[in-house]
């Protein structure tokens, strides 16, 4: 979260005017440049933001986001969440005995840490290290489509402004592009999530929808609107923002949360939508 061959594609249909792949393709599917007939989210439906636990959605929610360790929601259409620029404490271990070259480390050797997450990150900063960890990252797509999800949605995208300059923009570009080139071939969407300062360049990144949390609090709404028209999820976490965002922007599926994201019967359990 703000809070895991190429094919560049992406949102080639969509421009400044604000409109989407759905609006040129009609039907919500994706079209051209081989990604016919991948189905995006649908527009202005009801969303559930479920990366803390998998519970059953209300009746109005559409479109679910699950962490990938979860099984998607019957009926609904279903995200995946894969954290393909850092690593999730859990699997630090793993990663420090299996891939330790593929960790970002500083002058002396030590791990580049997301403080507020505990989170390492990836280094994506060659192409040889942005090949071994879409491999690796690549073998979780699949496992999503595998599951039987829908799109898949790649966090941390913006680690590199938390990388103290090792990575750039451009790292973090090529190796999006190479995770949306293993979801299209695996017949799945891909979203951008959040990095609103590169939304420009989503031809590039080769992603069909974006996942934006706090846009609303960020003033950035209108950004991903420009990029991928209606198909933009968005995630609040304060009630004001929920509201103002629902209030600017009637054509977007827009979920509150609880910024742990836990499951119902937890007394810090939030959820609205619109």
């Amino acid at each position: 979260m703000r809070a895991w061959i190429v094919v560049v594609i992406g949102c080639a249909a969509c421009g400044s005017s604000g409109s989407s792949i759905k609006d040129a393709h009609g039907d919500g599917s994706s079209g051209g440049d081989g990604t016919a007939g991948l189905a995006l989210p649908p527009v202005n439906a009801g969303l559930d933001y479920q990366l803390g636990g998998a519970y059953p959605p209300a009746s109005t929610v559409k479109i679910v986001s699950r962490d990938r360790t979860e099984s998607p929601a019957s009926g609904l259409y279903n995200i995946c969440y894969v954290n393909g620029f850092q690593i999730q404490p859990g699997e630090a271990s793993e990663w420090q005995t299996q891939h330790a070259d593929l960790i970002l480390r500083d002058g002396g050797g030590n791990p580049i840490i997301d403080t507020d997450w505990n989170e390492m990150l990836i280094d994506v900063s060659t192409p040889a290290k942005r090949t071994a960890v879409a491999a690796i990252v690549g073998g979780w797509i699949d496992g999503c489509h595998t599951a039987g999800f829908d799109a898949v949605e790649i966090d941390n995208l913006d680690s590199y402004s938390r990388s103290g300059g090792r990575l750039t923009a451009d790292h973090a570009v090529a190796a999006m592009a190479l995770f949306s080139g293993r979801a299209h071939a695996a017949g799945m969407a891909i979203a951008q999530k959040n990095s609103a300062e590169i939304v420009t360049r989503a031809a590039e990144l080769a992603t069909d929808f974006a996942v934006a949390e706090e846009c609303n609090t960020f003033d950035e709404c209108q950004t991903y609107r420009d990029g991928y028209g209606d198909h933009v999820l968005v995630i609040e976490y304060v009630r004001a923002d929920f509201n103002k965002g629902c209030t600017a922007f009637p054509g977007l599926s827009i979920v509150l949360r609880d910024r742990n994201l836990v499951t119902p019967g937890n007394g810090a359990y939030v959820y609205d939508g619109c």
